[in-house]
């Protein structure tokens, strides 16, 4: 029998969970990933003077835009968002607009062209969220700005167009409706409850049921959520509480751990279905506010693509799942 769930924290995050489907995992059609060629691409040592000069970089010898790098972090090429100028806001009645104001950068993980997201070394994952913070860090200091998103796409169908591996980052000068929403949902369930994480919640009862739950560590858990939208949809999350991603920076056994775990579950992922096309975010508070978003929890979703939404999804804003939450975090588990 079909189900319909709501979001742990969206009161408007519908989902149906469809398990007559009865998929399995190698009812998914995965497009194979094409590395591309290496001579070619941008991203690759030898190749600096293909992209704009570099924000950030780890080496231990070398000039700025040389080789010798194991992260380097650019602006990208062809921004959502440019970095010149201010926000500058006009009302015309219904008729509302803003300047394209914001930052969009590339975070190149590794030298190496072919290795896939679960084969670095736990030091370069290191290297990888440590790079994702001092970003972070820098680009909160510019006051225009009052989101920050770092995303990673991997395969065509994830929207990513270089191969190499990479992840990006998006400050935006207002917060995305799909964080506002999340605020929101969060804040009502703190008030209601007498100062309550909802997030803490969820961990607390996902332990206690325990057939969502993928892996966990010391510090954090991963798990697929009751409210699935997408088939092996995963979430990581803090077991401790804590709003704001870029605060794991201050201690470095976290940014390890946090590390191994992503990659563990990615790992996973490809074990029950070879390359697929996935994306993940990090959903954190806010910048540049007086708020400090005490009653939220940063975390990290995993979106397979693997389903596309069609006019049921479009005209309703709900999803259809063909696998249960359930299911998946087994399947997951046993990889």
């Amino acid at each position: 029998m079909p189900e319909i769930r709501r979001d742990y924290v969206i009161d408007s995050g519908w989902v149906v969970i469809s398990p007559e489907r009865n998929m399995r995992p190698s009812d998914f059609k995965v497009a194979k990933v094409e590395s591309g060629g290496k001579d070619k691409c941008p991203f690759c040592p030898g190749h600096e003077a293909m992209t704009p000069p570099e924000v950030l970089a780890y080496r231990k010898d070398g000039e700025k835009d040389g080789e010798g790098w194991w992260i380097r972090v650019i602006p990208n090429k062809y921004p959502a968002l440019r970095i010149e100028g201010d926000v500058g806001y006009e009302e015309k009645g219904i008729l509302r607009k803003m300047n394209g104001v914001g930052a969009h950068e590339v975070i190149i993980e590794t030298p190496d062209h072919d290795v896939r997201p679960y084969e670095l070394s736990d030091w370069q994952m290191h290297e990888v969220i440590r790079a994702y913070i001092d970003r972070y860090i820098d680009l909160t200091r510019d006051r225009r700005f009052k989101y920050i998103l770092i995303f990673k796409n991997y395969g065509k169908d994830a929207g990513a167009s270089l191969s190499h591996p990479h992840s990006q980052l998006i400050a935006t000068p207002i917060i995305p409706q799909n964080i506002a929403e999340e605020l929101e949902g969060a804040k009502k369930y703190y008030i209601h409850s007498g100062g309550k994480c909802i997030y803490d919640e969820i961990i607390r009862r996902e332990k206690e049921i325990g057939e969502r739950v993928v892996m966990e560590s010391e510090n954090f858990i991963v798990i697929c959520p009751y409210a699935s939208r997408f088939p092996f949809e995963m979430w990581l999350m803090p077991k401790f509480h804590e709003a704001r991603f870029e605060k794991i920076g201050l201690n470095d056994e976290l940014v390890w751990e946090l590390g191994r775990v992503l990659k563990e579950t990615l790992r996973k992922l490809f074990a029950t279905i070879p390359d697929v096309p996935f994306n993940y975010y990090i959903h954190t508070s806010p910048i540049n506010t007086k708020n400090e978003y005490r009653y939220y929890h940063w975390h990290l979703e995993i979106i397979p693509r693997l389903a596309k939404p069609a006019g049921f999804e479009w005209g309703t804003g709900f999803h259809i799942n063909p696998m249960p939450p359930e299911r998946a975090a087994e399947m997951l588990r046993g990889n």
